[in-house]
């Protein structure tokens, strides 16, 4: 009797993270253009929802906190304001201390989110956030490297913390180069190289004077005390610039999903769209934490949420934006209002939240496993 071998299976295309589970069902909008043949955009009506909800939810969360604080504003007033005709001394504290804060706290938010969309979708895992992968923590590096070495200003700690983040960026993908930029490599050379500018970082402050020390350490949990209109649009600026340039790898990215090979001959220049990908993501991690210090997790669990609420493939760059403006901006109310008149630095709710759904992957990762 003879046996039978049976055989092998043929191991599935690699799955990008939380790959959904409906069929992407697109609808078509016409924009007619004078003199030019009209312009055919389409757009997924779920993800649209969702993205709806999200801007609702922020701008609810973001009138609350305009309301809220040692001196309780009515929401009326506060609309007024908004609208242009408060009286002078509500104008005064939502415009001068309280709305600066806010729209900050939305902009960095939406960087962090849309940065993540875009390393996760790269990367084809979970854990491929600017976080994990180590550029966070190099634009820290480059930071502390400005406050604690050099004693610069306020303008060169912006400036360290973008090179930072620009360098490291650019020795992961050099590492993780073996003929292309795998994505395995890229988490796995991130993580190390993420460990390695960890011990430098506390290197730096144990060798730094006591106030010196200080300062950098709450600029290194992440916090939003004390921004201002400046850093608002600084934000504003640099998303005005980062945000279009993301959305027009959308289509590439997206192709991606059905693997290199078949994204390549469909037309798609792999390589150059993950170097692109990366670039814009490490220009929104890098401007996010020159504002705002390091706050941690948000790039990581905006893209996820996401996917799950939209169910379907592609990067969600636009949906991740939102809900990473309304992370953050949640974030903050809590950090001002949980221990009043105490201000927690916002890092440290983000820390808490992502570090709770960070164990959530990990542990889910983990059965799939072992199924």
């Amino acid at each position: 009797m003879t046996s039978r071998t049976p055989l092998a299976r043929p191991r599935p295309a690699e799955q990008p993270p939380s790959a959904p589970s409906r069929p992407l069902r697109l609808r078509a909008l016409r924009l007619p253009l004078p003199g030019r043949p009209a312009l055919s955009v389409r757009w997924d009506p779920r993800a649209a929802a969702v993205c709806l909800g999200l801007l609702l939810a922020a701008a609810a969360t973001g009138v609350w906190t305009l309301t809220t604080g040692d001196f309780r504003i009515p929401v009326p007033d506060v609309l007024h304001v908004l609208a242009g005709d408060g009286n002078p001394a509500y104008t005064y504290i939502v415009e001068e201390l309280r709305l600066p804060r806010l729209l900050t706290a939305l902009l960095v938010g939406a960087a962090l989110g849309l940065s993540g969309a875009l390393f996760q979708n790269v990367a084809r895992n979970p854990l491929g956030s600017p976080d994990v992968i180590g550029f966070t923590v190099g634009s820290a590096t480059g930071a502390l490297v400005t406050i604690l070495v050099l004693s610069a200003g306020t303008a060169s700690v912006a400036a360290g913390s973008v090179t930072g983040c620009a360098v490291t960026g650019a020795a992961v993908y050099l590492l993780a180069w073996r003929g292309g930029a795998a994505t395995f490599r890229l988490v796995l050379v991130g993580i190390g190289v993420s460990a390695l500018l960890s011990s430098a970082n506390a290197y730096l402050i144990a060798k730094a004077s006591f106030t010196d020390a200080q300062s950098a350490q709450v600029w290194l949990t992440g916090s939003l005390n004390g921004r201002g209109w400046e850093h608002a649009g600084t934000m504003a600026a640099a998303l005005a610039v980062l945000a279009p340039a993301a959305l027009l790898l959308a289509r590439p990215l997206r192709m991606l999903e059905m693997g290199e090979d078949t994204a390549s001959a469909l037309g798609v220049r792999v390589e150059r769209v993950k170097a692109a990908a990366l670039v814009v993501g490490v220009g929104l991690t890098a401007l996010a934490t020159a504002v705002a210090g390091p706050v941690p997790f948000i790039a990581l669990v905006a893209p996820q949420v996401v996917r799950r609420l939209t169910r379907s493939p592609g990067p969600n760059l636009a949906p991740s934006a939102v809900l990473g403006a309304l992370l953050l901006t949640g974030s903050d109310l809590a950090a001002q209002r949980m221990l009043a008149p105490t201000q927690l630095p916002v890092g440290v709710l983000t820390g808490v939240v992502g570090g709770c759904y960070l164990v959530y992957v990990l542990a889910r990762q983990w059965r799939a496993g072992q199924g």
